[in-house]
């Protein structure tokens, strides 16, 4: 045999090697990426959970991996929010006995590396928040108390916001009837002002007094005393070319997104927080509460997202 067709050889089974530790790697990452069927985001009420490997039923914890063969008990008056690993949602709210194999065959499969990016920001922003809730319950620690002589709005000093839409909060004062929610443009100009009986109020900045404005100057007080007042937060819409780079991702998410759920709008939250859009963010979380007022899972996700990022201080 001479020495080229040893070389040959040699590159041919050099190229067999490459290519067979190339698809062991893409197998490799393929099982770990489907190491789970569902997640669960949000759970109300006595479900539970039987596993392929037991013959019992147990309840149903969220943030809990469910498996192919697993079975789930929705009961009466309940709410289950789950994740596909693909990154689409599904919501049960009727009693029955659903198979998770079954479940997950209704899906289509084809979902966006999008929608799977932030399912996992979904669940592991839920993943920290419970190492930090044990944390400070073995320490002993508590959250600092609110500071009722001012009012803090739940936001950054200055702010982008992508949406027309947006739903602002702040701190319940104590005994507080009315808020004054005041809104002037760069030349400290009145160009809006709204009150309200709860600590946030919604506004649409395609609102005609708004429209036009590219920043405008938001301030909260009470009624009755003009001592107790918020700082100044400075609100500017992001549009044209300065919205585009995140525009493409949100178009693909909100595809794959039930935007009339809520778990569709977790997920819009997430991506929100992730793109620093910390008033589209809130406002998401605020219709996911909406929607389910009644899953404190979500009232505990918003919560979460305002501490992580120190909006309430």
């Amino acid at each position: 045999m001479n020495s080229n067709h040893l070389n040959l050889n040699f590159k041919t089974m050099k190229t067999i090697c490459s290519t067979l530790i190339a698809v062991l790697v893409l197998f490799a990452s393929s099982a770990f990426a489907q190491s789970y069927v569902f997640k669960v985001l949000a759970n109300k009420g006595e479900n539970q959970v039987k596993t392929a490997s037991e013959t019992t039923w147990k309840p149903v914890k969220t943030g809990v991996t469910l498996n192919e063969g697993d079975e789930l008990k929705v009961s009466e008056n309940a709410y289950l929010g789950l994740v596909h690993y693909t990154g689409k949602t599904v919501e049960l709210k009727k009693p029955e006995v659903i198979d998770i194999n079954e479940l997950a065959s209704s899906l289509s499969t084809s979902g966006s590396s999008v929608a799977s990016k932030y399912a996992d920001f979904v669940l592991n922003k839920m993943a920290q928040s419970g190492d930090r809730k044990e944390r400070l319950a073995a320490t002993g620690a508590v959250t600092r108390a609110t500071d009722n002589s001012s009012i803090k709005v739940f936001m950054p000093s200055s702010v982008e916001v992508l949406n027309p839409e947006a739903i602002i909060s702040w701190n319940q004062i104590e005994g507080a009837q009315t808020y004054v929610v005041t809104l002037k443009n760069m030349f400290d100009e009145v160009i809006l002002s709204k009150e309200t009986t709860s600590n946030n109020i919604s506004l649409n900045f395609d609102d005609q007094k708004l429209a036009k404005e590219r920043l405008v100057i938001l301030s909260v007080k009470l009624k009755d005393d003009d001592a107790i007042t918020s700082g100044d937060y400075g609100i500017q819409r992001l549009s044209g070319d300065d919205a585009k780079p995140v525009m493409e991702d949100l178009t693909q998410l909100k595809s794959e997104t039930n935007e009339e759920s809520s778990l569709g709008h977790i997920m819009l939250a997430s991506f929100y927080e992730d793109n620093n859009l910390m008033v589209d963010a809130a406002t998401s979380y605020q219709n996911a509460i909406r929607l389910s007022p009644d899953v404190e899972d979500f009232k505990d996700m918003y919560q979460d997202f305002v501490e992580r990022n120190g909006l309430n201080k």
